[in-house]
């Protein structure tokens, strides 16, 4: 399961209504992998599709497949600001960043 800050339930329910997104939920789906771990996108979904666990919050529901969940578990997502810009973030308490030498770190 999946934990969710104050702070971005209140920007996920702005940014569905702002959207005229009422009645959608955001998706969580695995974008990749980095140095530091997995990469997590999100969209927004309208509805579960087959096979999506589903997560219910204040408003609105969280859905993602089972890898996700897997690579989720015990995660934060977390709305943040820094002089570089706003946004979602998951934070993940499993993953510990590190540099193994790929090209993106240097």
């Amino acid at each position: 399961m999946v934990k969710v800050s104050a702070e971005a339930i209140d920007f996920i329910k702005d940014l569905l209504d702002k959207n005229e997104k009422q009645g959608y939920g955001i998706r969580i789906y695995l974008a990749g992998m980095g140095c530091s771990g997995p990469q997590f996108g999100m969209a927004f979904q309208e509805g579960a599709k087959d096979g999506d666990n589903t997560q219910q919050e204040e408003g609105f529901a969280f859905y993602y497949d089972d890898e996700t969940k897997e690579l989720l578990d015990e995660s934060t997502v977390d709305y943040i600001e820094t002089p570089s810009g706003s946004g979602l973030v998951v934070n993940n308490p499993n993953i510990k960043s590190s540099c193994g030498g790929c090209s993106g770190c240097h």
